[in-house]
């Protein structure tokens, strides 16, 4: 361990130039080329600062931008880390590993900021192989594909193009089609409790361009923004590429940890939260919290972006309530998907803003993609409102409750190797590992089997939790369900016990 130390310390030296972005690139540039190797331990916050001739919140700024990028591991009670596995060196599932030398070298050309947003990491999107057994077991956020009715999509689609294809064709509003947000205006209302018009809908290409947009306009490069830990790669993608510091705050039981947040940054300007159900863990944000978290947003006068990615898939009583329907400040900015409840290759979007935002998130609109897709805004404003998403809703609850049930059926047969407990809702349970097992590795196994299990880890900031599996069970028949837990027996050591 201390010759860790020493290796760490001989290749810093001391930092030159503006303190905490200087010594950030100082640490990245040694461990990317291999004079900080994987494993080895940096110095201690206060000793780093004073070899270094700079503050020790220069160092720990520096810190916790590594930490996030996944340059860095700080493990509780024993100091700061280079990662095992590098940023550059992440493979999603189905993908081979990459040599040493590939994974160290940085695209020419890309800007700092290029190459911040080149290396995060990201949730995996498997490749359409064209083959209809394509296995999607455990894959996380897929809906059920098999029992959407496509027939009637198309019907719906025709019909749109028949009637009314030349103003289908033409530019839009950057806000969204106006009957599209009047729709989810009316919808969110009725299902989540959400107070606005539709003048404060603004449509997006998916929740993923909600929090570009958020970072984008909320934020300038340093500021400190909190986000989940463990929490939703998306989210600190859209941070990163902000030029954000990443200010991870625990999750536990009862939601984020809002006290231990203003502990860390009171001052931070925007929060990013999954209260209803959080990425990755499940959690619900506790009322109390809830309070607490919208207290110190309208006191410190900063924004809180709430991310409600899967609230249409509770299976045990209702939700509570959206934050933003509590919110009585104006400090919350909502956010929701139709991938989850519809397709993922429908990219639409929506977030409701504060009305002092609303021009902003427009710009932000007209700058990149001007609107989203017209045609598609039209015929799910028709799904809507002929009733169909409705229906189609109440379908899933059953048949993704039907297949959690399932999948935790099945896990008992890994009993000692795999802890599989049920979820209120999601899309998504969490399959806790033994506590000697890389998650990983497991999972880059799994992938040479084309078994989608995703490893909890890699949502971790601070490494506080034991190795687990992210595994979907919505878009995964229950024959697939079972066949994925046979591979998996075998991959933790041993068959799964028949049942």
């Amino acid at each position: 361990m201390q010759s860790g130390g020493n290796e760490a310390r001989a290749h810093l030296g001391a930092a030159a130039g503006p303190a905490y972005r200087r010594l950030y690139e100082r640490i990245r540039e040694a461990i990317l080329s291999g004079q900080l190797t994987a494993g080895a331990r940096l110095p201690a916050s206060r000793q780093l600062a004073a070899e270094s001739g700079v503050s020790r919140n220069t160092v720990l700024a520096a810190f916790d931008q590594l930490n996030a990028e996944g340059y860095l591991e700080a493990r509780r009670g024993s100091g700061t880390y280079v990662a095992r596995v590098l940023p550059e060196q992440m493979i999603s599932p189905g993908r081979a590993v990459k040599s040493s030398a590939q994974s160290r070298a940085t695209p020419r050309g890309l800007s700092e900021r290029g190459q911040r947003i080149a290396g995060t990491d990201r949730m995996p999107l498997p490749a359409i192989t064209g083959a209809s057994s394509h296995s999607t077991a455990f894959q996380i956020g897929l809906p059920g594909l098999d029992e959407f009715p496509s027939e009637l999509w198309a019907r719906l689609y025709a019909a749109r193009m028949r009637q009314s294809a030349r103003d289908l064709m033409r530019y839009d509003d950057a806000a969204g089609y106006r009957p599209l947000r009047e729709a989810i205006a009316a919808y969110i209302a009725t299902a989540r409790g959400i107070r606005c018009t539709a003048d404060q809908v603004v449509v997006v290409s998916g929740s993923q361009q909600a929090l570009e947009f958020c970072a984008r306009i909320l934020l300038d490069p340093g500021d400190p923004a909190w986000i989940e830990d463990p929490g939703y790669l998306g989210a600190r993608a859209a941070l990163i590429s902000a030029g954000a510091r990443l200010v991870p705050v625990p999750v536990d039981d009862k939601g984020l940890d809002v006290s231990a947040g203003i502990e860390r940054e009171p001052g931070a300007r925007l929060a990013i939260v999954t209260p209803s159900h959080q990425f990755p863990l499940g959690s619900t944000l506790s009322l109390e919290r809830r309070i607490a978290l919208i207290d110190w947003a309208a006191r410190a006068g900063v924004w809180v972006v709430e991310d409600d990615y899967d609230s249409e898939f509770h299976y045990v009583g209702r939700p509570l309530a959206a934050l933003q329907a509590i919110d009585q400040h104006d400090r919350v900015i909502y956010v929701g998907t139709f991938s989850k409840a519809m397709f993922p290759s429908l990219r639409l979007g929506y977030l409701i803003a504060p009305r002092e935002l609303v021009d902003g998130f427009t710009a932000a609109h007209l700058s990149t993609d001007m609107h989203a897709h017209l045609l598609d805004q039209a015929v799910l404003t028709d799904f809507i409102r002929e009733g169909h998403f409705n229906r189609h809703l109440r379908r899933m609850r059953v048949l993704y409750g039907t297949r959690q049930k399932a999948l935790i059926r099945e896990a008992d047969r890994l009993r000692g190797r795999l802890r599989v407990a049920p979820s209120d809702g999601g899309l998504h349970v969490i399959g806790w590992l033994p506590k000697d097992f890389d998650d990983r590795e497991v999972a880059t196994a799994a992938a040479r089997r084309d078994i989608h299990a995703w490893p909890l880890s890699l949502h971790s900031i601070e490494p506080n939790h034991p190795p687990a599996l992210l595994l979907g069970y919505a878009g995964t028949t229950e024959p697939d369900i079972r066949e994925g837990i046979d591979i998996l027996g075998q991959l933790l050591g041993g068959r799964a016990t028949a049942k």
